[in-house]
């Protein structure tokens, strides 16, 4: 605790503003638990940046945590780019405080001599990935917390590449940043330097979107949408790019429309939640919509139903809609011809049924870590290869390599474009996703999230996979256990034979399962939010698509029993 409150006294002096000292003098005289939570460590780099609780301290987001990160980055980009004028952009998304912290992170960029282009309003996230490489910059900026509850905020990096910041240069900047003491951050901005953009690069990205995501499908005429931009950013992109691409029947749901940082009409404003799609799901019934689609905050993760076998409106899960995606993004690239370097790629705790997918129609599969800037570290690291799509089981998928993230403005025109084909032809997105399990094999996951707050949480979940490494699974739902996987320690072993590989993938705290019928149960703790999440994977063989409901209901039973013995129902 004194190490606490010497960290906690050093932002008592005048460096720090008047408010801000009288609310930390308040903690340390009314509120030692709130202070300890506040001032215990450094808010950190995670696998999608920087994200936490904005407040006073030194693990919130604020003005002092975002300007040390700036001037450390900074610092790193004058050393790395010493002979060149060195640019950045910085985007923002509808979350409290976007808009002036974003303005500060530019202040302190322009304060160290560095170019900043600085969208006027709020974006999305794949259009800063972007504009890094349209407005050929060094780096990119955005302040967003993706899907997380409304009293967080966050800092995502982009490098040259559009890409989300990896190593070596994650390590490097970190280390910059933790030399840094607070007092270092020059505030001292140069407006000469700070040019707003908003436009010109709007045109630029949905033209493109617009380009990869469409594929002149028929039907259009006759498919109706309904979205909601869940108070996001997307609003600013997906609507036009729809209309652009040909779509005429796309009703908004207006309630939620407008840019909202509280998401007051729903309890979380991230798309893997069904509660979140509830108001547009109830549209789509009532008008007779065939699909429905809601994306979060800064728009890289979108949640897609469709009408069932019931004709009811059924959400599809992200391992669901990434199988899709990338199968008729395949079929398209064999009808022009392969080439011979294309690639599909997606994370560890993903479906398998990618891979199964890649070897079936020739192509290369690559697998990376959870976070999609691995995914777009292997565009970066085989500029050779042709990248067709990917994604990964929480909601994201990339089209082609002209955005670097995870991007669901693209995306959902792709989604829409795959189900009004589909219709025409007298079937259904999820009558082609049936078909494809008939054609690659039944892959169904289930996703156990526990979330655990503070200090005391993150003890916890650091002590469940602990146990649950440190106390093997011996067998799943009557299979035997074949595969251990730790990422930790880069090996997976064979337990039955005794066999180990080595796992060439950077370390990481991951630890899967696998059966002898191909089960798969993997635990990780997010990077981003205080939780620990199990995935569950089972399989089986569909033999024809009358059979799905059966066969369905069977895996479902079957998820049921390990969810039991794991004790996580």
């Amino acid at each position: 605790m004194d190490t606490v409150l010497n960290t906690a006294k050093s932002w008592l002096t005048d460096f720090f503003d008047a408010d801000v000292q009288k609310e930390v003098q308040e903690l340390i005289d009314n509120n030692t638990e709130e202070l300890k939570d506040r001032f215990y460590k450094n808010i950190e780099f995670g696998t999608g940046g920087m994200r936490g609780m904005m407040g006073v301290g030194t693990n919130r987001i604020n003005k002092y945590t975002l300007g040390k990160s700036t001037q450390g980055l900074s610092n790193y980009l004058r050393k790395t780019y010493s002979e060149e004028d060195i640019k950045v952009v910085i985007a923002y998304d509808c979350r409290h405080n976007s808009d002036t912290l974003a303005r500060t992170v530019a202040e302190v960029f322009s304060a160290n001599g560095i170019k900043v282009y600085l969208f006027s309003e709020l974006r999305t996230t794949p259009e800063l990935s972007f504009a890094v490489r349209h407005l050929n910059c060094h780096a990119g900026i955005v302040l967003t917390a993706s899907h997380n509850p409304p009293e967080y905020n966050g800092y995502k990096v982009y490098w040259t590449d559009g890409g989300q910041i990896v190593p070596p240069q994650d390590g490097e900047i970190i280390a910059e940043i933790n030399s840094l003491a607070f007092e270092a951050i020059n505030f001292s901005g140069d407006d000469g330097l700070i040019e707003l953009i908003d436009k010109e690069v709007d045109e630029a990205f949905i033209t493109e979107s617009v380009a990869k995501g469409s594929f002149n499908a028929a039907g259009k005429d006759d498919f109706k949408i309904v979205f909601t931009s869940l108070h996001g950013t997307s609003i600013t992109a997906i609507p036009e790019v729809l209309k652009r691409a040909g779509y005429k029947n796309v009703t908004l749901i207006k309630e939620q429309a407008k840019p909202d940082g509280d998401f007051p009409t729903v309890k979380s404003p991230n798309p893997e939640e069904p509660e979140a799609l509830s108001m547009a799901i109830k549209k789509a019934e009532e008008i007779g919509a065939d699909m429905v689609v809601g994306t979060d905050p800064d728009s890289d993760r979108l949640g897609i139903a469709v009408r069932n076998l019931d004709d009811k409106i059924e959400i599809v899960n992200g391992n669901q809609a990434m199988v899709l995606m990338t199968k008729f993004l395949l079929d398209k690239q064999k009808e022009k011809g392969f080439q011979g370097n294309e690639f599909i790629a997606t994370t560890i705790v993903s479906t398998p049924m990618m891979e199964v997918m890649a070897k079936a129609y020739g192509v290369e599969f690559k697998t990376a870590l959870t976070g999609f800037k691995w995914i777009g570290k292997m565009i970066k690291d085989f500029p050779q290869s042709n990248f067709v799509g990917g994604g990964e089981e929480s909601f994201g998928y990339m089209v082609g390599d002209f955005v670097r993230d995870k991007d669901a403005v693209t995306s959902t025109l792709l989604a829409c474009e795959i189900a009004a084909q589909a219709k025409a032809n007298g079937s259904s997105f999820y009558k082609d996703l049936i078909d494809a399990y008939v054609a690659f094999g039944f892959y169904k996951e289930h996703l156990v999230a526990l979330t655990k707050k503070g200090i005391s949480g993150g003890e916890e979940i650091k002590q469940m996979l602990i146990d649950f490494k440190e106390n093997p699974v011996t067998s799943v739902a009557g299979s035997k256990v074949k595969w251990i996987e730790d990422y930790n320690t880069s090996t997976a072993k064979n337990v039955l034979t005794g066999e180990e590989k080595v796992i060439d993938l950077p370390k990481s705290n991951v630890l899967i399962y696998e059966t002898e019928d191909g089960t798969r149960v993997a635990a990780r703790p997010s990077g981003t939010e205080p939780k620990v999440k199990f995935y569950i994977t089972t399989n089986t063989k569909l033999d024809k698509a009358k059979d799905f409901k059966k066969v369905n209901q069977d895996l479902d039973n079957k998820i049921a029993r390990i969810l039991s013995e794991l004790k996580l129902g």
